[in-house]
């Protein structure tokens, strides 16, 4: 139940939805009616807000986790690189699509070739509400084998759906690897705080190394900050989607 009223919570929270709702009250109301300008306003206010790229990376940055060099990451047993990243529903079935967050898996694997960490736990079942082709953990193993990481030094978590899951099934797959002590937790930067959170709650201290930044630095340019951008529709949609799980999360006692 919670799993399906996560996915309801996207939808409602979604600009281009609220957008949609205004324009479609605008055209339900009377002709030059008051209430038909305000629908429009409103519409107008949304589109500004939510195409404004410089808005959106203030915004970003102020909650992405800051990036962490490579030196200075403490060695460590293993990462933990979590899913969310790869594309189940494409064909065909033969290879496997990774989407925008790719780097999770790159940083991850970047993290085992400068021997910081001895071993990869990939950690995700699917995140679709409908069963697709494999786990996306089978999916990246297959990847890492590929890129001539050892069998011996990944490990499956496949049962996972959402963040409080990887965090469970994880803890619950290491009690079956007492070596393993210390971890690098490798997600998405603006993921990475409801994540640690997530681990933390049920007692995996880990090192955070964010990936898939989507901010950019700052910049006095005109275009960054007068120009409308589309992506930045996209953006807004994925902030609102984290800040609104990890306050749903915070109030659930999850991180």
């Amino acid at each position: 139940m919670f799993f399906l009223l996560s996915k309801l919570l996207d939808f409602v929270l979604l600009p281009a939805v609220w957008l949609v709702a205004l324009l479609l009250g605008a055209w339900l109301a009377r002709p030059d009616s008051r209430a038909r300008r305000r629908w429009l306003g409103a519409a107008l206010l949304v589109t500004l807000i939510s195409t404004s790229n410089a808005l959106i990376n203030e915004a970003l940055l102020a909650w992405e986790v800051p990036a962490v060099p490579l030196a200075a990451v403490a060695p460590a047993d293993a990462a933990v690189l979590l899913t969310g990243i790869t594309i189940g529903d494409k064909s065909p079935h033969d290879r496997v699509y990774l989407s925008r967050g790719a780097d999770r898996f790159t940083n991850a694997l970047w993290l085992y070739r400068a021997g910081r960490v001895r071993q990869i736990i990939i950690s995700g079942g699917s995140g679709a509400v409908l069963r697709t082709q494999g786990t996306e953990a089978g999916n990246l193993r297959t990847l890492l084998l590929l890129a001539g990481v050892p069998d011996s030094a990944i490990l499956l978590e496949e049962r996972s759906r959402n963040t409080r899951e990887n965090a469970l099934f994880t803890h619950a797959l290491l009690a079956r690897h007492p070596d393993i002590k210390s971890l690098v937790l490798v997600t998405s930067a603006f993921h990475e705080r409801r994540a640690l959170g997530c681990f933390a709650r049920v007692g995996l201290r880990a090192q955070a190394f964010p990936a898939d930044f989507r901010t950019s630095d700052r910049s006095w340019a005109p275009d960054y900050w007068l120009l409308p951008d589309a992506n930045a529709l996209i953006c807004w949609s994925l902030l609102l989607h984290e800040v609104s799980g990890w306050l749903v999360y915070k109030a659930a006692g999850y991180c």
